[in-house]
């Protein structure tokens, strides 16, 4: 498999893995909080790839350490909460549309924070994307009054955090294995996301006799294990191999999934939703042909 294949197989991959994240979340949450959930994914995904990947720990040198640790903070501790408390308030499919805003903001701070080009173009999709949020946001809030659509705030600002995740992977630690960056991520985020579970009434409450709990147990080790260890490092592994652009562009195709996950589960979409999705993914196409 030449660089061309292997980096649309990984992108492919990606967007079944991720795209399916949004339910298993959703179902998590029935057992248990969203704080729990955040922290308990990152506890999951540190055991997981400290048994099978500590060894690529040593090849991390003394000055990827600063980069590890903000790439660990804004790609996956910030985000992790952030998303757990979005998908309370608002529907999964939603949260997976809204998540494509992760290449705007890829190519923004590109440009703004590590030097890279900003074509008018590539400012027009973004304006085009804003519209779709806006569509998808409004419609969504009168679809299900019910939910808080400010919580779709969240999810724009961890999208920052990914698309920093990104550009950090690609400038600062382009040299570095991508098992390593991943394994070195949770090593560093296994204890402030312990600290964050001990003050929440986890361990207080625990019961194996409760089959509900259990269950969301379940579907967090499915989403850290595969959705979050082995999927952050197929995605650095893409990042290396391609870029920060193209490998965010997997917000593209996460959607699809996660809606079809969504309406399985009874989840409501307006066709005007959709057309707000549809714009949204315009928007980023433009961005990135006109890279």
């Amino acid at each position: 498999m030449n660089n061309q294949q292997q980096k649309w197989f990984y992108l492919i991959i990606l967007s079944i893995v991720w795209g399916s994240s949004f339910i298993l979340m959703k179902k998590a949450l029935l057992g248990v909080s969203a704080v729990q959930v955040g922290a308990l994914r990152m506890i999951f995904t540190a055991i997981f790839l400290l048994s099978v990947a500590f060894p690529s720990i040593k090849k991390i040198q003394k000055k990827h350490w600063k980069y590890i640790s903000y790439t660990a903070l804004a790609g996956t501790f910030i985000p992790g909460f952030l998303f757990a408390f979005a998908i309370t308030s608002i529907d999964s499919s939603i949260v997976s549309i809204l998540n494509s805003f992760t290449p705007f903001n890829t190519l923004i701070f590109g440009a703004i924070v590590f030097g890279f080009a900003f074509k008018k173009a590539q400012l027009y999709g973004v304006l085009i994307g804003l519209i779709g949020a806006l569509i998808l946001i409004l419609k969504g809030a009168d679809l299900n009054p019910n939910q808080n659509y400010w919580f779709a705030l969240l999810i724009i600002i961890a999208s920052v955090g990914y698309a920093l995740n990104a550009n950090m992977v690609k400038k600062y630690l382009y040299d570095l294995d991508a098992l390593a960056i991943t394994t070195g991520n949770f090593l560093l985020l296994i204890v402030p996301a312990t600290i964050v579970l001990s003050c929440t009434d986890f361990f207080a409450t625990f019961d194996f006799k409760n089959k509900i709990l259990m269950q969301s147990l379940g579907y967090l080790a499915i989403l850290s294990v595969v959705g979050t260890g082995v999927a952050k490092t197929i995605y650095n592994k893409l990042v290396h191999i391609s870029g920060p652009v193209f490998s965010s562009s997997v917000t593209y195709l996460i959607p699809v999934v996660a809606i079809f996950w969504g309406v399985i589960d009874g989840e409501k979409l307006s066709l005007l939703q959709l057309l707000g999705g549809v714009i949204i993914l315009l928007g980023v196409y433009l961005v990135n042909k006109a890279k």
